[in-house]
């Protein structure tokens, strides 16, 4: 399982959430205490909005805690919202496009969790796709097909929507295909504006989610970054949380196929 960070408020520096904190992200790389394994070093990723719609993003294979440049990027670039993330690998192999966070346009995704059998439906995730989506996919993980997958099922107009549908055809064709149907999602999506967050399983054992508010605005995160528990309020399972200039929003998640949404 992987560990992220993310933050949407009044400028920022990213250090501080990867760096300077008792536990940040950097830590949790190599000591997560919420997570099945302490070790997240099959890379990182950094994604950040600044002047431009799109998003600037930095990853490498590197663990965290050994790249010489994370540090000194963290320190000096300041923005209003940002995602990190640091990968445990469960589909795909250590290399950097397989890294998180995952970009199209002007949306950032990052992904906790993993689609079981994903090696067998693969292909029939792949038909959904329109060419220019399919041709966009430059790795090979279960996270980056299920973002191009929402980005399909109409991620610009209904970023929550979308992902419904996305994981919901996802349960469809494991369930036809006779795949064990297990969809465990807890993740982190922009773009540039508001900010998005799902904490979901199929068998209700989602990777963990926090919240807490920093910056004039809110902080979502697999792992609290310090001791003080009580600023951090857990996500339960089955939830969708939005943040945007009215602030923090929790709402019910629950996937839907395509058949049943039409």
């Amino acid at each position: 399982m992987c560990r992220w960070a993310a933050y949407r408020g009044n400028p920022l520096y990213l250090e501080e959430l990867v760096s300077s904190p008792a536990h940040s992200l950097i830590e949790q790389s190599h000591c997560a205490s919420r997570a099945k394994t302490a070790t997240n070093g099959d890379g990182f990723g950094i994604a950040w909005y600044g002047d431009h719609p799109e998003p600037g993003r930095y990853r490498d294979i590197l663990p965290a805690w050994s790249d010489c440049n994370l540090r000194s990027l963290a320190h000096q670039i300041r923005s209003p919202l940002f995602l990190a993330h640091v990968r445990a690998a469960t589909n795909g192999g250590t290399r950097r496009d397989n890294c998180h966070p995952f970009v199209h346009g002007r949306w950032s995704f990052m992904h906790n969790g993993q689609i079981a059998g994903f090696d067998r439906i693969r292909r029939r995730m792949e038909g959904h796709l329109s060419d220019d989506l399919f041709h966009a996919r430059t790795g090979t993980t279960d996270s980056e097909m299920l973002f191009l997958l929402a980005q399909e099922f109409g991620m610009a107009g209904d970023p929550l929507g979308a992902v419904s549908r996305a994981i919901g055809t996802i349960e469809q064709l494991a369930a036809e295909h006779e795949v064990s149907t297990l969809v465990r999602f807890t993740a982190a999506f922009s773009d540039g504006n508001a900010l998005y967050a799902i904490r979901y399983a199929t068998d209700h054992r989602p990777p963990t989610l926090y919240a807490a508010p920093m910056g004039g605005g809110y902080c979502l995160v697999s792992e609290p970054l310090n001791d003080d528990v009580d600023a951090w309020m857990e996500i339960p399972d089955g939830s969708a949380v939005m943040v945007s200039d009215a602030g923090m929003t929790i709402a019910p998640f629950a996937p839907v196929a395509l058949a049943e949404a039409a």
